[in-house]
Order: C-alpha cells, then structure tokens, then sequence
C-alpha cells in the first residue's frame, strides 16, 4: 500500500499564494493529480502530471495561476504552486496517484477520481477576501 503524504495547507488572502507539497511513500505509478473538495461539493481535478518529464493538465478554474510539478531529484514528489488565490479555492486538497497507468490514458483520465487507487489524507486550503 502506497501512502501520500501533503503539506503546505493553510491561509492566505486574496491574490497570495501557496505551496503544496506531496510525497509518496512506496512507489506509484508516473500518473500523478491535485484534486479539491469543498464543503458541499464533488471532489475535483485541479491538475495532473505525468512525472518523468511527461504533460500537465489543468482544470479550466485554475489555469494560469497554479502550476503543478515534479521534484527532479526526488522520485514521485510532486508540488502544486498556487498563485492568485482566490476565495473559491478554498478547499481541502487531495493528492493522488494512479497504481498503474500510460501516458495516453492518463490524458483522458486525469480528472476522474475514480481512476486512482492512492490518496493523501487532505490539506486545508482556505482564501480569505
């Protein structure tokens, strides 16, 4: 059993940003995701990378202000840099991987939470006005 590890949660305001953080302990597949969930709300992809040097997806929400990547040195680590922060990102973010994948499944995969078998157990985001 793999297990995801996040970090860097907390507050910010309005246009700030954050870092996220997510380290795996035990090996996972290249298919790598950020998802968010809300009070209320279906968990959703926010992005998705295929490490190794592979794509990144975005959901339309959030393109052009996060930035999801890899750590060169450190195999499966996976970061979400998140600028601009707005109130309605305020969630709890989920990293997530795949226990198997290719990257042409991946690309139509990524955003489906039904499709990765290993969870963190969530970082609180909260955007304050």
């Amino acid at each position: 059993q793999v297990q995801l590890m996040e970090s860097g949660g907390g507050s910010a305001q309005a246009g700030g940003s954050l870092r996220l953080s997510c380290t795996p302990a035990g090996h996972t597949s290249n298919c790598m995701a950020w998802f968010r969930q809300a009070p209320g709300k279906e968990r959703e992809g926010v992005a998705g990378i295929y490490t190794g040097g592979g794509s990144t997806y975005y959901a339309d929400s959030v393109k052009g202000r996060f930035t999801v990547s890899e750590d060169p040195g450190r195999p499966s680590t996976m970061y979400l840099q998140m600028f601009d922060l707005k109130p309605e990102d305020t969630a709890m973010y989920f990293c997530a991987a795949m226990r198997g994948c290719s990257a042409p499944y991946f690309t139509y995969s990524w955003a489906n939470v039904l499709h990765y078998e290993y969870w963190g157990q969530g970082t609180q985001v909260t955007v304050s006005s």
